[in-house]
């Protein structure tokens, strides 16, 4: 979807993107909105749809074909422009001129029409219109940011907000403890650590990565998560000397250690729960790699803006929740086929291993290959479940695939940041990366138009092939065969 000039509502000529039809802000109150120019700068926005009850008395335009509707959205920029807090969980609150979005980590607050805030500073916010398409639906219009031609959203999804929507149903995530059972049950460790318990992101993220049982993992990344977006961490803690460092490998429970062998030992996939079980190991994987992102490079790199750890943090409360997801298909499809109770592979970590030196390096091996191989062969697996008639996961699957999209986005987005500050060309630098950290062709056949989406232009990826040796694995591993997606099952 590309900006339009289009007629505002306001009565100028202005360059509008059409986000939504209208139907779909229901669902949530707020929505994360990722936005791409043609010249490759990323812009990020919260869409905020106020409840009735928050709107001033005063605040409602009587002259607006749908005023209810049209008052209750506001669109702004998404980090605060004090210290780029991300402020999809900001407090919204009415006062004497209106309705204000409160930055959750130091209370500044601006204004959802205006951005202007007490303080002096201003945030940038934007107009928005309701139209009517030509098949009748209603369309949420939002106008593009200035300084960029041909804008288009690359992402759009709901905000998770425990203290604004209805809370989920909890998942049952007993199936997860895969450890051999002893005669001393083992006192479950709690979420927050009893002694020492983190406070900052930084150790937070340290902490995660060093949890073996993959429930706890999980359970650790959505707290944490919640944690730095509600402005209850003390800092992120990348620019402490005294920051944390992550472990060479995170570590596993027993029955998962010593069912994990080598790529190449590994055979075809025949089934959906064997499926099912090799995709929730790389989003147990993708778990690990999303905060040793944070952890590994934040302290070597104290330039990194907080939209870095914001859009990472997301990923990683992204990779629980698919983890999450196929665990439980899993458990429902095959109970006899706990979670690490078959055949794994650490092939992800080890091929991040070799960019542990660069964080250029990771981006481009883990997020733009990787993750972008996942676009290519996701489509084709959904396909298979699809052909079983296994319709709950299709459902699980197409979500996952929905959300690489915005995590290789995010990849290309980080990517050609590093780029810029180096003063280097992305695409050519990309090329590099690939021929020092990968062996082996780039395969195909490519999904062009995902990846497009998320900023691949072809000649990122087009016959390119990686000269890394082999010596960096021993010879034990085969890197060009580990493809997120396992794209040799069969069923």
């Amino acid at each position: 979807m590309t900006a339009a000039e289009t007629p505002s509502g306001h009565g100028a000529t202005e360059p509008w993107l059409r986000v939504s039809p209208l139907k779909k802000l229901a669902s949530h109150s707020r929505f994360f909105l990722t936005l791409r120019s043609q010249e490759g700068t990323y812009h990020s926005l919260i869409l905020f749809r106020l409840a009735p009850g928050q709107l001033p008395e005063d605040g409602v335009d009587k002259g607006a074909a749908q005023p209810t509707l049209r008052d209750q959205i506001y669109v702004m920029e998404a980090n605060c422009p004090h210290l780029g807090a991300d402020m999809s969980h900001a407090e919204i609150e009415e006062c004497d001129t209106g309705v204000v979005a409160v930055c959750p980590w130091h209370r500044y607050d601006f204004d959802l029409k205006t951005g202007h805030s007490e303080t002096g500073l201003k945030a940038c916010t934007y107009h928005t219109d309701i139209r009517i398409d030509d098949d009748g639906v209603e369309h949420i219009w939002v106008e593009t940011p200035e300084g960029g031609r041909n804008w288009r959203l690359v992402e759009f999804r709901p905000v998770s907000e425990e203290f604004a929507d209805p809370p989920p149903a909890p998942l049952d995530l007993s199936h997860l403890s895969i450890s051999t059972p002893s005669p001393e049950p083992k006192e479950p460790e709690p979420v927050v650590p009893v002694q020492d318990p983190p406070t900052t992101l930084m150790h937070w993220a340290v902490l995660i990565l060093n949890t073996a049982d993959p429930m706890l993992k999980v359970q650790r990344t959505r707290h944490a998560v919640q944690l730095f977006r509600t402005g209850q961490l003390k800092s992120i803690g990348h620019r402490s000397a005294k920051a944390p460092r992550p472990p060479e490998a995170p570590p596993r429970e027993e029955q998962y250690a010593r069912n994990t062998v080598d790529p190449v030992k590994i055979a075809r996939r025949k089934n959906r729960a064997v499926m099912l079980h090799a995709l929730a190991n790389i989003e147990q994987w993708a778990i690990d790699l999303a905060w040793d992102i944070i952890a590994r490079y934040g302290p070597s790199h104290p330039d990194l803006p907080p939209a870095f750890f914001a859009d990472f943090t997301k990923m990683a409360l992204d990779e629980s929740k698919h983890f999450s997801l196929l665990t439980a298909r899993l458990a429902a499809l095959s109970p006899s086929t706990p979670y690490g109770s078959l055949p794994v592979h650490a092939g992800l970590w080890e091929s991040a291993r070799v960019t542990f030196p660069s964080l250029r390096a990771r981006l481009a091996i883990i997020h733009l290959v990787h993750e972008a191989r996942g676009l290519d062969v996701n489509p084709g697996t959904i396909e298979k479940f699809r052909r079983a008639g296994d319709t709950d996961s299709v459902r699980v699957l197409e979500t996952i695939h929905h959300d690489e999209v915005t995590h290789v986005t995010t990849g290309h987005r980080w990517f050609t940041w590093v780029c810029a500050k180096q003063g280097v060309d992305p695409v050519q630098t990309f090329r590099e990366e690939v021929k020092r950290g990968w062996r082996g062709d780039v395969k195909g056949p490519f999904n062009a138009e995902d990846r497009e989406k998320a900023g691949l232009i072809p000649a990122f990826y087009e016959n390119l092939k990686g000269e890394m040796d082999g010596e960096w694995d021993q010879g034990k591993q085969v890197q060009a065969e580990v493809a997120v997606g396992y794209e040799g099952a069969t069923m």
